[in-house]
């Protein structure tokens, strides 16, 4: 049986947004695993949305490795709007969104992950520079 193109891929990522993504919220608010939380608003819809990632740590900020490119709506949304980051239980305003080194980009997330970065030829990486907040967004 044929699919057509691109099914599988929503499939995919149906799959990571209705049965994955509530897990990892979930240790991402408990600050427990990889796992951060990225709090934005929609373009559109002025909703507001969590979506969960593996942030690395650099200077002034957080890496964000974009697994699927620029085009999906967490990240079109902080580049619009801003947003804001729960990593390891504290909450940091997004206050910019600038292009980053590969090579710092991998470097970023340790040792380990930074060679599986490498092997998957990942080098979209965005420095996401925080300033920290006393407690959850407003």
């Amino acid at each position: 049986m044929a699919t057509r193109p691109g099914s599988l891929k929503r499939w995919w990522l149906d799959l990571i947004q209705r049965r994955l993504n509530p897990w990892t919220l979930d240790l991402a608010r408990a600050g427990r695993g990889p796992f951060s939380l990225i709090r934005h608003v929609g373009r559109k819809s002025g909703k507001t949305f969590e979506t969960p990632v593996i942030l690395g740590e650099a200077e002034g900020g957080f890496v964000a490795e974009l697994t699927y490119g620029p085009g999906v709506n967490w990240y079109r949304n902080i580049v619009a709007g801003g947003g804001a980051v729960l990593h390891r239980r504290r909450w940091y305003r997004i206050v910019a969104v600038e292009p980053y080194p590969a090579d710092d980009g991998r470097r970023a997330f340790g040792r380990a992950p930074r060679v599986v970065l490498a092997i998957l030829r990942r080098h979209e990486f965005r420095l996401l520079e925080v300033e920290p907040l006393d407690g959850p967004p407003a």
